[in-house]
């Protein structure tokens, strides 16, 4: 007799947990798409290359210092002394090492940047999906720009709607 009634709690469990998911509703969204299309994504795409642009201009300086020392050491080597050539062998090392820790640096720098500007741009698109999510009752909404989504009905595709939230077109 216990028997039975565990298996009969069981049931009426699995029954009641099936039915709350098939209550639940879930959309899809391109994010990529979305985050593309908004404007405040062009202008931080273009403040981020300008921002490295100016990064790649403090870097060539490094670069030119490092041609002249090596053309400057090609062009007197045959005329130096052993020592002297030790030495500036050494200054060329030198401006190859500060050139590969500027770029290193100015990488991280870029990263740090583009983080800074589409952390609010992400954070805004994200209240939409939430916004219109609730509002068309969806309880998940599932990101389709990574491709694993593989078959999904075009109504529950949320990216017109929170496009309009948006007020993009």
């Amino acid at each position: 007799m216990k028997k039975y009634v565990i298996i009969a709690f069981v049931a009426v469990t699995g029954l009641f947990s099936v039915n709350a998911m098939a209550q639940s509703k879930v959309a899809h969204i391109n994010a990529q798409a979305l985050v593309a299309s908004m404007p405040e994504a062009k202008k931080a795409e273009t403040d981020l290359q300008t921002f490295a642009q100016g990064l790649e201009g403090d870097g060539k300086a490094l670069v030119d210092e490092y041609t002249k020392k090596m053309k400057e050491f090609d062009e007197k080597a045959a005329s130096m002394t052993e020592n002297m050539k030790e030495i500036k062998g050494r200054e060329i090392q030198d401006a190859q090492k500060r050139i590969q820790d500027y770029r290193e640096g100015a990488e991280q720098k870029v990263q740090a940047k583009q983080q800074e500007l589409l952390k609010p741009i992400y954070d805004k698109a994200r209240k939409a999906i939430e916004d219109v999510a609730k509002e068309k009752g969806y309880g998940y909404v599932v990101d389709s720009s990574a491709g694993m989504l593989l078959v999904s009905p075009a109504a529950d595709d949320i990216l017109a709607p929170v496009k309009a939230k948006l007020g993009i077109k």
